[in-house]
């Protein structure tokens, strides 16, 4: 299995295009020993030819510039992009799929709740639907047996419900329901090595917990270190958890969890333009070195 990180920022990117926390500040002045990174998203493939991306970020465009294996061969205008799975509805997560409107069509997984929010709150399939062919296949989050994409070969996909939050075009927005953050477990078929994807992560359950304990390697949500995180940088007074993610550190922080699980590859994406994780010289990331966490970055090759 070959996968390619398009994007590993949490929505906004970094440095987000208005924001002057110490970060994002450091960042542009040079000062800071970081690299830039566009809206997280995930390609997969086995054989190089054919992929499947995992998101579709505002970032797309810049990110199949960035990765050329995804522009494809065979007329005037082709794609080796042969699907999109979409772990939800948010809008870092599913907006790239206009910027791929000029395709003859387009093959989309996703749970039935985040369909309904791309045709109501945030109707992105009805705007699609004028200008190609888009075959919607529904994710059954409690469907053991997984599935497969059409054009990918030897790989098996199977979604695992998290718990995280709806975005607010949502209906499920005060009340989230099983389907509207997804987990992936990429299972291939030939080595039997495993992906587990989960960029947006509220809660450890039994599910992760077995996931994370199975997978080869897994990119899971790093998007905060601290619970308060926000507002000690002066942005908002709402917490990571009320946002739908596990902070890393703390009591029951993400750190914790993962120290008592089998030391496989652990990689942190989704990472907001606030947490210090993205200074490579800070004590935060030294933590992380310690306890063998990888931090992902635009352009990482991993190889299962």
């Amino acid at each position: 299995m070959l996968v390619h990180v398009l994007g590993s920022a949490a929505g906004g990117g970094f440095p987000q295009w208005n924001c002057q926390c110490v970060n994002c500040r450091g960042l542009r002045a040079g000062t800071l020993r970081a690299r830039p990174r566009t809206q997280s998203s995930l390609a997969v493939s086995t054989d190089g030819r054919r992929w499947v991306l995992l998101n579709a970020s505002p970032d797309i465009r810049a990110q199949i510039d960035a990765f050329p294996a995804l522009l494809g061969s065979g007329g005037v205008r082709a794609t080796a992009i042969a699907a999109v799975v979409l772990m939800d509805s948010q809008i870092d997560h599913v907006t790239g799929l206009l910027s791929l409107r000029e395709g003859r069509q387009l093959q989309v997984h996703c749970t039935a709740q985040v369909r309904d929010d791309l045709e109501g709150g945030l109707p992105l399939f009805t705007v699609l639907r004028h200008y190609l062919a888009l075959d919607v296949q529904l994710i059954d989050p409690d469907a053991e047996q997984g599935f497969a994409i059409t054009g990918i070969e030897h790989l098996r996909f199977r979604a695992v419900a998290l718990s995280s939050a709806a975005p607010p075009y949502s209906p499920h927005r005060a009340a989230p329901e099983r389907g509207d953050t997804l987990g992936l477990v990429i299972t291939d078929e030939q080595s039997g090595r495993t992906l587990f994807y989960a960029p947006g992560l509220g809660r450890i359950n039994a599910a992760v917990s077995a996931a994370l304990a199975s997978a080869d390697c897994a990119l899971i949500d790093g998007t905060f270190w601290r619970d308060d995180e926000m507002a000690v940088s002066g942005i908002t007074s709402k917490r990571a958890g009320e946002m739908g993610h596990l902070p890393l550190s703390g009591d029951g922080g993400l750190l914790q969890i993962l120290a008592a699980l089998p030391r496989r590859r652990r990689i942190l994406i989704h990472i907001n333009n606030t947490n210090p994780i993205l200074d490579e010289q800070s004590a935060e990331r030294r933590t992380l070195s310690d306890c063998g966490v990888e931090v992902a970055y635009d352009g990482m090759d991993i190889t299962l």
